[in-house]
């Protein structure tokens, strides 16, 4: 019987058979240290329910029916993207929140509405059918992540920014781009400036091309 679309509530049966699945991989609720841990734990759990006896041919075990039905399936015809999206809004500090947490987005993009793509290991930004930037996503609290390539035009308008502010603090620039700043443009009266055109340069030349990198 055919149901309406996104709405798996209307067939009972799915219903209740997620439940039956959740239960029988997450209860007791394991306690794991990543998601490399998680899935090496999910795959165990899989390989035991396989091997069960099937609740409706006898004598069989549900690995056995499922590679009997598995011809009949319809094949997946996309990669599945699972995230959940929300619409949000870039502050003139270039963040948006997400998760408790807050993640820098394009300064292009600041007083700018964008989505938020959440993942289990990332958080990317998208807006326009573009990705924006792309974050290792945080499971704390009030935490700050930033990607400083993307927020260089906040200093390219005001210079002092790349001493004090927020998403350029500890920043891990290059080698080379260290030695210079130290060696001869911090040297000058228009350091500051100098440093962020030397910047704005090396993002353009990057390995990854114009916009290097992507966070």
């Amino acid at each position: 019987m055919a149901c309406t679309p996104e709405a798996g509530w209307e067939k009972g049966q799915a219903e209740n058979q997620a439940g039956n699945v959740r239960e029988w991989l997450f209860a007791p609720r394991p306690k794991l240290a990543g998601l490399a841990q998680l899935d090496d734990w999910l795959e165990t759990r899989r390989r035991e329910l396989a091997g069960r006896a099937h609740p409706a041919e006898e004598g069989r075990a549900v690995a056995g029916c499922f590679a009997e039905e598995r011809p009949l399936l319809r094949p997946a015809t996309a990669p599945f993207d699972g995230h959940v999206e929300k619409s949000l809004g870039v502050s003139s500090t270039c963040l948006a929140q997400a998760d408790r947490n807050r993640y820098s987005g394009p300064a292009e993009w600041a007083g700018k509405v964008v989505s938020t793509r959440l993942t289990a290991d990332s958080l990317r930004v998208v807006a326009g059918g573009q990705l924006l930037a792309e974050h290792a996503r945080c499971f704390g609290r009030g935490q700050m992540v930033c990607g400083p390539w993307r927020c260089l035009p906040v200093p390219e308008k005001k210079p002092g920014a790349l001493r004090h502010g927020a998403p350029f603090r500890g920043w891990d620039l290059p080698a080379a781009i260290r030695r210079l700043v130290r060696d001869r443009l911090l040297k000058h009266a228009r350091g500051d400036q100098a440093f962020v055109e030397a910047l704005l340069l090396a993002r353009e030349a990057g390995p990854d091309g114009p916009g290097w990198p992507a966070s």
